[in-house]
């Protein structure tokens, strides 16, 4: 947690949360609380759940079994073990522990549904969920457990086993039993009311969650990707001409605009390519890697934005099965399916494979001496005794190889589960979860651009870089030294890495378009 001045609270109501609210909490650590007209709202909601607790004739989730065992009524008496048992059965996690941010924004979203008042829950289950979060108490939740339908189901119900005070979870840095870190941060565990069970495990917030976090991660990418084939086409004595605004304006796709623009400024003062403008020069065209980022990066761009769309209808949206409306009445419905963010979080990864597919066309050409004009063989200090960044371009390869199988698509697939009433589920969490893989990935190729990038543009010394190339560069030999004998690769990869995933590279830049 950062140690600067506390973020601004956010407060959840009638009113939907935007995407810099869920990355200000989920990685920020700001505080939550529900606000006055949602408090209002859940009591109000509440009460009609307590009258069709104790009404004659049963209704789904308040006084009936779950799922293919909604036809049997439950007694009064039996309730509260019902809940329990829901939660308890559907907590069957498997695989390693995903990430605690991830499972920040599935507490987050879930008490964002809460917050609305569709969900019927009581007031005090809605702010004993907002007290973990503010006492960073994050429960362990499994790689596998949700299928993207019926909500991220055993993710969920891991949340919900901790607010009943077990399970286990962190707190300060420790896992430690679920009971013990709520005792210590003086919150009362929940014992569960009719219908707060389906309320907690009914939403798509798990694959939601991922879904903001990865758009986030990928502006900078993106951003960052313009900038390290900027460094690419000025080390590979390219032209910026291609990426004139005048030339892109008979193409006009917005991601493709914003992207030449800031290649086209990245190079402006640049003397590497002063230095082969005019009549001498002897090449007619770039090749694609170099000429075209524009186009590749700019559809990932548009990409981008429709996701991010999905995304914030999404978090206008209230997922629950059933929900209690205005009026009192509980309806089922199909808005707990994940299609709409399955579909758009596979879409994502198909660009990131795209994007660093062609940064690693760039290296792979800086690398060899037949098609980068001038540059050593690998750029080798000595060619034969040292191998330069040979391998660190095979590391690249693999990871784009990599990416290429994480593009397939998880949403396609489909397989029915409790007693066929759920026949057909989203994999909207797999999507998630390769997705998140892929940013990883993307990080990874990007770094090594910048890296090889860097070094080749210090072996067209005594020509100068631009100044926002050059600042790029700059920063990295705060981290990484300059050319010279070969040394060990993998922790300058780390370093190249760390700058990127931190937006310093962006800070160094400092391009303004």
């Amino acid at each position: 947690m950062s140690n600067g001045p506390m973020p601004e609270k956010v407060l959840l109501g009638l009113e939907p949360l935007t995407a810099a609210q869920v990355v200000d909490v989920v990685r920020g650590h700001a505080p939550v609380a529900l606000g006055d007209a949602a408090e209002k709202t859940l009591a109000a909601t509440r009460q009609h759940i307590e009258n069709l607790a104790h009404a004659v004739t049963p209704t789904y989730g308040v006084s009936t079994g779950f799922g293919a065992l909604a036809t049997r009524h439950i007694p009064v008496e039996s309730r509260t073990a019902l809940q329990r048992s829901l939660i308890r059965s559907h907590a069957a996690g498997a695989g390693p522990a995903v990430e605690p941010e991830v499972v920040r924004a599935l507490m987050l979203l879930r008490l964002r549904t809460l917050a609305s008042g569709y969900t019927g829950v009581r007031p005090g289950t809605a702010q004993t969920l907002a007290a973990l979060l503010n006492a960073d108490i994050t429960p362990i939740v499994h790689e596998y457990g949700s299928l993207g339908c019926s909500g991220d189901l055993a993710p969920l119900a891991a949340v919900a086993l901790a607010l009943m005070g077990e399970g286990e979870v962190t707190y300060r840095g420790e896992v430690v039993k679920a009971e013990e870190a709520l005792k210590h941060a003086g919150i009362e565990p929940v014992v569960l009311a009719e219908k707060e069970g389906l309320a907690l495990t009914n939403g798509t917030d798990g694959m939601l969650g991922m879904l903001l976090l990865a758009a986030a991660d990928l502006h900078r990418l993106f951003d960052i990707a313009d900038l390290t084939a900027a460094m690419s086409v000025e080390a590979l004595l390219g032209t910026d001409r291609a990426f004139a605004a005048d030339l892109q304006a008979l193409r006009p796709h917005p991601g493709q605009a914003a992207s030449a623009a800031r290649m086209w400024a990245a190079l402006q003062g640049s003397k590497i390519v002063e230095s082969h403008r005019g009549p001498d020069c002897n090449r007619v065209q770039d090749a694609y890697s170099l000429r075209c980022a524009p186009q590749v990066h700019g559809a990932a761009r548009d990409s981008l934005a429709h996701a991010e769309l999905v995304g914030e209808r999404e978090l206008m949206s209230a997922v629950d099965n059933p929900v209690v409306l205005a009026d009192g009445r509980v309806e089922s419905n199909g808005n707990f399916h994940g299609a709409p963010v399955a579909y758009v979080l596979d879409f994502l990864a198909i660009p990131i494979a795209d994007v660093a597919s062609i940064a690693e066309r760039r290296t792979d050409r800086m690398l060899d001496k037949a098609r980068s004009h001038g540059l050593p063989p690998f750029l080798a200090h000595d060619p034969g005794v040292d191998s330069g960044h040979m391998i660190a371009q095979y590391t690249q390869a693999a990871v784009v190889s990599e990416l290429k199988r994480l593009a397939v698509p998880a949403s396609v697939d489909s397989i029915p589960s409790s007693a066929m009433q759920e026949d057909h589920v989203s994999m909207g969490w797999s999507a998630a979860r390769k997705l998140r893989k892929a940013v990883d990935g993307l990080t990874t190729v990007l770094a090594i651009e910048l890296l090889t990038a860097a070094r080749a543009l210090d072996f067209r010394a005594p020509l100068e870089p631009s100044p926002v190339t050059g600042r790029v560069r700059d920063l990295l030999r705060t981290k990484v030294a300059g050319p010279g004998p070969d040394r060990h690769l993998a922790p300058e990869i780390a370093a190249a890495e760390e700058l990127v995933r931190s937006g310093a590279v962006l800070d160094a830049a400092r391009l303004e378009v």
